[in-house]
């Protein structure tokens, strides 16, 4: 590698994980089981820190570990090093080179322009530019490193995060993968009523409920552990299967049963614009769930097909936007919460699907605004959003999804940020903060707080309000100031 790539890392120092390796550790591809190789470790922050966490991994750099063997492991971290490569051909022979080494996955990560807070100053310099440091450097946007990607490995990347992208070894794993990310997470709840039966083989039967609650299906006899335990206590499978239907009852039982094909349309509808995968490339156990709940593939990707093109109807998203039994309606969008995105309506869930698979998924992401009119997708970070009666926003990051521009925007150095009011109307009314939050909402409504909208939306405004009324907030009730 080149001197420049030697003065750039050099400097390279982390308080904390990366995003690559937070993230890959966050959608479960890295874990204590599975080894890592860190192409460019730089210092080896990532590698100290994972040892402390108990994680198997190794690393190579030109700089600091230049001895260190490069050898193959399930996941290959590939960090920001595309960004310092000057020379285009030796950039893509040590993406190759990565790839080659990776048994499972290959995580890619590069510096994005639309993350930096200002690129003036510096000096184009072949197919990038040069610091005032007098290092190189090769800003991406989302879609030129997506591409790159693809074209250099001739495979399919999957964004994870802004500028993060894995590249899986097999069609298998990519589907899995994709799946699991577009399924909601059910937990079964198990009345008081259970006959004893069941309170008796309670640990045997567990495996199969939390199967039910993953795949909203029976269970076939090869995808459980445990059958020998289960023809021991119940004679066959199917008996212990049965049971446990009974338990869960039939209005649950659909429940769960309705969420999870929904959630498969939605995989198969968003698998449509990167090539959707044939029905032998799909792990077993996904193609047990397409047959279960729509008796063929064809028919399946036939009514995902149908889903997406929905989306395209003029007016359909508003409609979907005002019927939206979770959210804060504005004239221009509707605001939702991260944790209830699962109870948006199936097409509002799709809209924001497509947006996170162009952009993966925005860490500390708060809120997600999704556009009446336009179709545009946008995350909010509001860091301080459980604790801070009225947080601040801290940064956005916009999804046009015609266009498929990606526009960042950072509140942080700002004197006077944007806030946030009435936060249970985020929220789905089951969440446990709901009721907390709707008090305050109450309280201040007593006081008139919110009659003039012109007043409350910015930090300094709201400060001057509460101090004109002599109140304040303290955690989330509304106090009046007294005075001696």
């Amino acid at each position: 590698m080149s001197r420049v790539i030697h003065r750039h890392r050099t400097a390279i120092e982390r308080a904390d994980l990366s995003r690559p390796i937070r993230t890959a550790i966050e959608d479960g591809l890295l874990t204590r089981t599975t080894a890592l190789f860190d192409y460019g470790c730089g210092r080896g922050g990532d590698l100290k820190r994972l040892r402390k966490l108990g994680f198997d991994c190794t690393g190579w750099d030109p700089v600091h570990r230049a001895h260190a063997p490069r050898q193959p492991a399930d996941v290959v971290n590939f960090g920001y090093v595309v960004n310092v490569i000057e020379d285009p051909v030796e950039r893509a022979d040590t993406l190759k080179t990565a790839w080659r080494l990776a048994r499972n996955t290959l995580v890619v990560s590069a510096r994005l322009i639309e993350e930096e807070p200002s690129l003036k100053g510096l000096k184009a310099h072949g197919d990038g530019a040069v610091t005032s440091r007098g290092t190189f450097q090769k800003f991406y946007t989302q879609d030129v490193l997506r591409n790159w990607i693809a074209q250099t490995l001739d495979a399919k990347p999957i964004a994870a995060a802004p500028g993060v992208f894995y590249v899986f070894r097999s069609t298998e794993q990519r589907s899995a993968f994709l799946a699991e990310r577009a399924r909601r997470r059910h937990s079964i709840r198990i009345g008081p009523n259970a006959t004893q039966i069941y309170k008796d083989h309670e640990e045997t039967l567990q495996p199969i409920v939390d199967f039910m609650a993953t795949h909203g299906r029976a269970p076939a006899e090869q995808e459980l552990d445990c059958v020998p335990r289960l023809i021991q206590e119940f004679g066959r499978p199917k008996q212990a299967i049965k049971l446990v239907k009974t338990v869960i009852g039939e209005e649950q039982w659909q429940e769960v049963a309705q969420s999870r094909s929904e959630d498969l349309l939605v995989y198969l509808a968003l698998s449509q614009f990167d090539g959707r995968p044939k029905l032998s490339e799909l792990p077993p156990s996904l193609q047990l769930d397409v047959k279960s709940f729509f008796s063929s593939y064809t028919k399946s990707c036939a009514l995902a097909d149908e889903l997406l093109h929905r989306l395209g109807i003029e007016g359909l998203i508003n409609l979907k936007c005002m019927a939206s039994e979770v959210g804060k309606l504005l004239p221009t969008a509707l605001y939702v919460h991260v944790d209830a995105l699962s109870h948006l309506p199936l097409e509002l869930r799709l809209y924001e699907g497509c947006a996170r698979g162009y952009i993966g998924r925005v860490d500390g992401a708060t809120l997600v605004k999704l556009d009446r009119i336009k179709p545009k997708v946008t995350y909010l970070g509001y860091p301080d959003f459980n604790r801070d009666p009225h947080p601040a926003l801290l940064f956005s990051y916009s999804v046009n999804l015609q266009t498929f521009r990606v526009k960042f925007r950072y509140f942080g150095n700002h004197a006077n940020k944007p806030i946030l009011h009435r936060k249970e109307t985020f929220l789905y009314s089951s969440d446990s903060r709901f009721k907390r939050f709707s008090r305050l909402t109450r309280s201040e409504e007593k006081y008139g707080l919110f009659k003039d909208s012109s007043l409350i939306g910015y930090q300094k405004q709201w400060t001057q309000l509460l101090r004109a009324r002599n109140l304040r907030t303290r955690g989330h009730k509304l106090e009046e100031l007294k005075y001696i």
